[in-house]
């Protein structure tokens, strides 16, 4: 394993930067952070709390996430197992950032909403 410090650059498309910055521009990742800002999650509380994920997307989701070092999974020795998912030291720094975009989106929606309305007026006229 390289532990050379390097120089990331996302605009280059050799970059190992630019698929973690895919990952956190995809469109579940984001909610999944924001859904474990109060701490460990189950699965099922997860996918109530996104809203409208597939148990096949949301599990792809998870076990990249674990992968990359953002999260991590508990399974408890209990009968039925109970897992549990909780983000990572990395994976809570990711939380600021998240907050300001969910702010900013939050914000703006009525009118970026207007916008499209207006574009779509246009483009049909």
């Amino acid at each position: 394993m390289d532990t050379e410090q390097r120089a990331f650059d996302v605009m280059s498309p050799d970059c190992p930067s630019r698929s973690i910055m895919q990952r956190m521009g995809d469109k579940w990742t984001p909610l999944v952070f924001l859904a474990l800002e109060a701490g460990p999650r189950r699965f099922s509380a997860l996918r109530q709390d996104i809203g409208g994920v597939t148990p096949k997307v949301l599990t792809q989701t998870l076990r990249s996430l674990e992968r990359d070092g953002l999260l991590t999974r508990t399974i408890y020795p209990e009968v039925p197992p109970r897992v549990e998912y909780e983000l990572t030291e990395l994976g809570a720094t990711l939380l600021g950032p998240l907050e300001i975009v969910r702010d900013w989106a939050q914000g703006h929606a009525e009118k970026i909403i207007r916008a499209r309305l207006n574009y779509d007026e246009i483009s049909e006229g």
